[in-house]
């Protein structure tokens, strides 16, 4: 991409984050975040979709370009390069990610919209394992699952979360959305299913009160739900944006190889 104009400069409180931000603040001209063209993260992927999730909130959703001063950095660019942030940013490449919309509903009949870049989960409340029933564009598809809980996970989001619950790995591009259960009780034998993205959701917890469930889109929780819907929101697109060669495509298709 063109070399931007303003640039935001959105650090995690970590101190590692924080003392690259400011020798960063010495060799730049930030802006603020509502008057910028890019905004530039500092920290993991969890900083970076606290960020995203701020822009979607804002109603104001711009460029991210990721610098990782975490842990895992799936989402992120590395932190050492010969180039300026300027010129990093400038010779970027793009990627285009398309969030889930969760609408969940709660025993008093409260609906929460939320989206998720990574994935929604379903995860039980207490020692009792969760009873679920699964419907895919109003039709069920199995009637009652025992579980300690279940996710949808976008590709972006399919090496995270879903990948530890032995979920499939999905590439960027594919339109699909990993569905996984997490512990499956009964039936023992079912480990999921690939859903194409355009296709609704829903979750029905079948014994609420002995056997609460929350939902989770990404970081925000909604607990005591009974419905839970979810869907690709085409709507929303967020962009992403890494070094050349070193894009997130790359990375998720590396990541079936490695052992």
């Amino acid at each position: 991409m063109s070399n931007p104009a303003r640039l935001a400069l959105l650090a995690s409180d970590t101190p590692r984050a924080q003392e690259a931000a400011a020798m960063l603040q010495d060799l730049h001209n930030f802006v603020p975040l509502a008057e910028a063209e890019v905004a530039v993260v500092l920290g993991g992927d969890g900083h970076m979709l606290h960020v995203l999730h701020q822009m979607i909130d804002a109603n104001r959703v711009i460029p991210a370009y990721g610098i990782n001063l975490g842990t895992v950095g799936f989402l992120m660019n590395r932190q050492k390069s010969s180039r300026s942030l300027a010129e990093r940013v400038a010779r970027s490449r793009p990627l285009a990610v398309n969030p889930l919309e969760m609408i969940a509903t709660t025993g008093s009949g409260a609906q929460h919209a939320f989206a998720a870049i990574n994935e929604v989960s379903l995860l039980r409340e207490t020692r009792q394992t969760a009873r679920l029933e699964i419907a895919v564009n109003a039709k069920v598809r199995i009637a009652e699952l025992f579980c300690d809980g279940i996710l949808v996970a976008t590709p972006a989001g399919s090496t995270a979360y879903n990948l530890s619950a032995n979920g499939p790995i999905l590439p960027l591009g594919s339109n699909m959305l990993a569905l996984t259960p997490i512990s499956p009780f009964r039936p023992r034998r079912w480990r999921g299913a690939i859903i194409p993205d355009h296709y609704e959701i829903e979750f029905r917890v079948l014994d609420p009160d002995k056997r609460p469930v929350a939902a989770v889109a990404d970081q925000r929780e909604v607990r005591d739900i009974h419905v839970v819907k979810v869907r690709a929101d085409r709507e929303r697109q967020l962009t992403l944006l890494f070094d050349p060669g070193k894009t997130l495509e790359e990375r998720i298709f590396a990541e079936q190889f490695q052992f």
